[in-house]
């Protein structure tokens, strides 16, 4: 099991993949609604999630580096699942922002 400052950064991975993925998840929808300033405020709310999340883990790359090895253990997977999925999903949401306001200018016009 990770020591308590390891089990931070893991948390720390989670928590703001999760985040990230719930608030990208809220862009397509609003996007989907037509409410695009909505979208792009979830795609912010997003983008900070991720940030935090890639702070815990340079965090826990850094450790690494100076030598204090880290225990990879199953939640440590998952926590870097998390971060990946997360990313892979903004960026999927970002293009499904475009594709949904293409779609309503092109329903108007």
């Amino acid at each position: 099991m990770p020591d308590e400052q390891n089990l931070q950064f893991i948390m720390g991975l989670i928590i703001n993949g999760g985040n990230a993925k719930s608030d990208a998840m809220e862009a397509v929808h609003a996007a989907k609604n037509g409410d695009f300033k909505l979208a792009n405020q979830k795609l912010k709310e997003a983008d900070d999630s991720l940030l935090e999340a890639h702070r815990s883990q340079k965090e826990m790359l850094t450790q690494e580096g100076n030598g204090n090895h880290f225990v990879v253990s199953l939640l440590t997977i998952h926590s870097q699942d998390h971060l990946m999925n997360a990313s892979l999903f903004r960026d999927l949401a970002v293009e499904m922002v475009v594709v949904y306001k293409k779609l309503l200018q092109a329903s108007i016009d």
